[in-house]
């Protein structure tokens, strides 16, 4: 039959209950489950004792609230179990592990209820009733103390990274401008200075900013550092709300893989730039210069740059990205007629950068983009009409330009005449 979880008689019996129930056993009792069940709360040993405070508050309260017949609009949380939740947020705990928390003392605590329930009725009816509105009673308590927990945790989980995050900021200006004091540089970011690092800037693409991205961003740094298979936890630190610098400690290893490390499991819409594998204090500071340097070229580049760019492969556009308009100014002289942005110049452009890098060699040339001999002869012979001279005069000029053209394209190009400005000769 239907159980009236209002019962008059319920409703009288569960004061009586409430105040039955020895308040310092339970609690205690409540506090080792939980412990014994979530064992990395006892590590931190300044918190147990307020982990304790807290139990004993909650219990104390869920049952004044039974046995007064308290309105639970009333009732506050315990503010030992709102410090208790700030202090988690400020230590790094996951807030799943508070959560959980309150999910164990919940059925321990019910545990209690339904034992002393059981000594004062045998009438299955009545233990039934009364036990269907404890149990009503305790788990709007916890959902409503659960939701005091959340807020309090996030609030001072945000408020806490932020001046962590203030802290570390000015620690690596500090860093950057010369101040060597890296003990308290290790302590302020919680990272070991004396190894090889690889710094690294990620963001958003069409980001809008906000918390969540900030979040994606932290978790993306993770999955890059697991794949990297780094030394430690890297650091992490918000430049906006949609962009942050990392670094990445490699230990004794002087080498990275930033395709293989960047690109498993991660989100696609977030873009990253690295800096070279570099070691110590200085080559903290170097590598970031060197991630910041690619990130650069990767904004000036737009839609041609990859997901992925690092310093080692953009250095020499980099490093001339300091006057856009001297560097458009240089390329355009520096290839001539080849600077022409259209589709025929593009490829002319394209085969005589893979030539250049392959030292001259029309064969390797061929072998690298998939052409015959004869094609790429033919398209180092327009490339040299274009650019009114041979190929070997002044080659390391043509060579940095070609590669600032390759990555930053209509920036540094000169517009072509549109559709009309297509090759008048097929490759043979």
């Amino acid at each position: 039959m239907d159980m009236d979880t209002d019962d008059p008689e319920a409703a009288e019996l569960v004061p009586d209950v409430a105040a039955a129930v020895p308040r310092q056993a339970a609690s205690a009792d409540v506090f080792q489950a939980i412990v014994r069940e979530i064992p990395q709360l006892e590590e931190d040993k300044g918190l147990l004792a307020l982990l304790a405070s807290s139990v004993d508050g909650n219990v104390d309260m869920c049952l004044q609230v039974m046995q007064h017949r308290i309105d639970l609009s009333a009732a506050a949380a315990p503010a030992a179990a709102v410090e208790h939740a700030r202090r988690l947020a400020q230590r790094g705990t996951p807030l799943t592990t508070l959560l959980r928390a309150y999910r164990l003392g919940h059925a321990r605590f019910s545990d209690w209820l339904v034992k002393e329930l059981a000594r004062q009725t045998d009438d299955p009816r009545l233990i039934t009733a009364t036990t269907l509105s404890m149990s009503r009673i305790v788990a709007a308590y916890v959902d409503q103390t659960s939701e005091e927990m959340v807020a309090a945790y996030t609030q001072e989980r945000e408020h806490w990274l932020r001046i962590q995050n203030a802290a570390r900021a000015a620690r690596v200006r500090r860093l950057l401008s010369g101040d060597r004091d890296v003990p308290a540089a290790e302590a302020t970011l919680g990272y070991r200075l004396r190894q090889y690092h690889v710094g690294m800037v990620c963001w958003m693409d069409d980001a809008v900013g906000g918390a969540d991205e900030l979040t994606r961003l932290e978790r993306a740094v993770g999955q890059v550092a697991v794949q990297a298979a780094s030394a430690g936890e890297p650091v992490f630190l918000p430049r906006d709300e949609s962009s942050a610098w990392a670094w990445l400690p490699l230990g004794i290893r002087d080498r990275f893989d930033s395709a293989e490390a960047s690109t498993a499991n991660v989100s696609a819409d977030i873009r990253f730039a690295f800096g070279d594998p570099a070691k110590g204090p200085g080559g903290f500071c170097l590598t970031y210069l060197q991630a910041m340097a690619a990130e650069s070229v990767a904004l000036a580049a737009r839609s041609r740059a990859p997901r992925v760019v690092t310093f080692a492969e953009v250095a020499p556009v980099a490093m001339m990205l300091g006057s856009a308009e001297l560097l458009r100014g240089w390329v355009r002289s520096t290839l001539a007629g080849l600077a022409t942005d259209d589709e025929h110049h593009a490829r002319l452009r394209d085969t005589l950068l893979v030539f250049l890098q392959s030292g001259g060699s029309y064969k390797a040339t061929a072998e690298r983009l998939v052409l015959h001999k004869n094609t790429v002869q033919y398209r180092i012979r327009k490339a040299e009409e274009s650019l009114g001279r041979p190929v070997g005069e002044n080659r390391y000029d043509v060579e940095l330009a070609l590669q600032a053209s390759h990555w930053l394209g209509p920036a540094v190009l000169v517009p072509g005449a549109g559709p009309a400005a297509v090759r008048d000769k097929p490759d043979p």
